[in-house]
């Protein structure tokens, strides 16, 4: 692991370079973008990285701000600070390719949110049981983490917790430690948001929802409205669809990279 400074952060950042040479140039950038309060790049270096850069792509895992090791400043969360995080992580570290960004949950807001904002950075989007950061997107942030007992997002982790006494208890506790230190859940709801129409996301997008998941429901829309998306829904599956279909995930994942995991990358800024 690496700590490259990122204006006020210090970010904590995970490579995997692509295994073996590339006679096609250099191997196509991922970048793997985790979900908010019990997550950190850990939910990725045990699943989806190793799988792409055996493919041939090099990787690139990062704590978000107030997450896992990256630095935890009291105030300065809405979707746009996290987006300029991430805008800041690629120019610290030299890179130049378009990035195909992986984004799960919150992760895919601020993939979208890359796309929008900076749409020479982002080659692809594949957004885990996301949704673009909408007006409606910004409601259903605001019930999840304000109100009694820290909105709906800390009553169904409890939940959660609840149905398995095993499970481990922390990541939830460090949420609650985050939520308690910082703006993060006054701050997102107030974030800038796209339009609705959702213009500003022309690259490619694939969408992946659990079919049980409340988040399904977005799917056809999606389709319909963005000019290259293609959405997938899993049969039997809630929210939980990188922790609970890996294999399957990373498959459909690595399908709808194939043809960029050989070819040259065009893009330089």
């Amino acid at each position: 692991m690496a700590e490259v400074r990122v204006g006020e952060l210090t970010v904590n950042v995970q490579r995997m370079s692509a295994a073996g040479p590339s006679a096609a140039g250099p191997p196509p950038l991922v970048v793997l973008v985790h979900g908010l309060l019990i997550d950190s790049l850990a939910s990725y270096y045990f699943s989806l990285g190793p799988a792409f850069a055996e493919r041939g792509m090099d990787v690139l895992m990062y704590d978000l701000r107030g997450h896992g090791r990256t630095s935890r400043p009291a105030t300065g969360y809405r979707l746009e600070d996290f987006v300029a995080d991430l805008d800041g992580l690629l120019d610290a570290l030299g890179e130049e390719r378009p990035a195909h960004v992986v984004g799960n949950s919150f992760g895919g807001a601020i993939a979208y949110g890359l796309a929008a904002t900076r749409p020479d950075r982002v080659r692809s989007v594949i957004a885990i049981e996301s949704e673009p950061p909408v007006k409606s997107w910004a409601r259903k942030m605001a019930e999840g983490l304000t109100g009694e007992e820290g909105g709906l997002v800390v009553k169904e982790v409890r939940a959660w917790l609840a149905e398995d006494p095993e499970r481990n208890a922390r990541p939830f506790q460090l949420a609650g430690r985050i939520l308690d230190t910082t703006t993060l859940g006054e701050d997102i709801p107030r974030s800038r948001v796209l339009d609705d129409g959702l213009a500003d996301i022309r690259c490619p997008v694939l969408a992946l929802y659990g079919a049980d998941s409340k988040l399904a429901a977005q799917a056809g829309h999606l389709a319909s409205t963005l000019a290259h998306c293609r959405t997938v829904v899993l049969s039997d599956q809630g929210h939980s669809v990188l922790v609970e279909r890996t294999r399957e995930t990373a498959e459909l994942l690595l399908e709808w990279l194939e043809d960029d995991i050989h070819a040259p990358v065009k893009g330089a800024r």
